[in-house]
């Protein structure tokens, strides 16, 4: 996770140390965090959560996580895209979920250009490809450690955010793009301490 902690001392079981924050983040960076993603469902998810981000701390929406999915369809494009403005003012009065306006209207408005990226990709096998492009068609190991710490970009970030909003996305900038090639896995953010290092990598080598 892109943060200005993320490679701060390291715990002594060697964890990233932003995982130790909260329990709640614990169980997301053991479970989930960084593991290649094999269904591109599971990646717009990350893009919806990501979204929601902007503003907070990921706690904030993981907290929200099951609330989202019940609330927005869960997380399937399709019917995102058809959401109308009475559905978004019906979600603004539901507590369970970040109240946000924008985002809710831009969540709605990327799903509408995901399903053209599908579309032009050729249909769902060609959305995990699509987004390999930016890191070179398969997952990269930044090995990650005090002296070669996590930034907030990435060239590969930028021009994932270049390429989405040409295509119709909005609040994907550089650092919620890099948020999502981490979360996703299409780079492996670990410490090269972290126990979770070369289980991601050993996942991503089978892809």
């Amino acid at each position: 996770m892109t943060t200005a902690t993320g490679t701060a001392a390291a715990p002594v079981d060697g964890r990233c140390p932003w995982a130790d924050k909260s329990d709640l983040l614990r169980a997301f960076h053991d479970h989930e965090w960084g593991e290649p993603v094999a269904e591109p469902g599971i990646l717009f998810e990350y893009l919806v959560l990501h979204t929601f981000q902007l503003g907070f701390d990921f706690p904030v929406v993981l907290k929200r996580r099951e609330g989202f999915r019940e609330l927005l369809a869960g997380f399937e494009p399709e019917r995102i895209a058809r959401f109308t403005e009475d559905d978004v003012a019906e979600l603004l009065l539901n507590p369970r979920i970040i109240r946000n306006r924008r985002k809710l209207e831009g969540t709605v408005q990327n799903a509408q250009a995901w399903l053209r990226l599908r579309e032009e990709v050729g249909g769902e096998a060609g959305l995990l490809p699509f987004f390999y492009q930016y890191v070179g068609g398969h997952s990269v190991d930044n090995r990650r450690s005090a002296a070669n710490p996590v930034p907030l970009t990435t060239p590969q970030s930028e021009a994932m955010s270049r390429d989405l909003k040409r295509r119709g996305f909005v609040m994907t900038g550089p650092m919620t793009c890099y948020n999502i090639l981490q979360t996703a896995g299409l780079i492996n953010d670990h410490l090269l301490s972290c126990p979770r290092h070369a289980e991601c990598a050993a996942l991503a080598s089978q892809i």
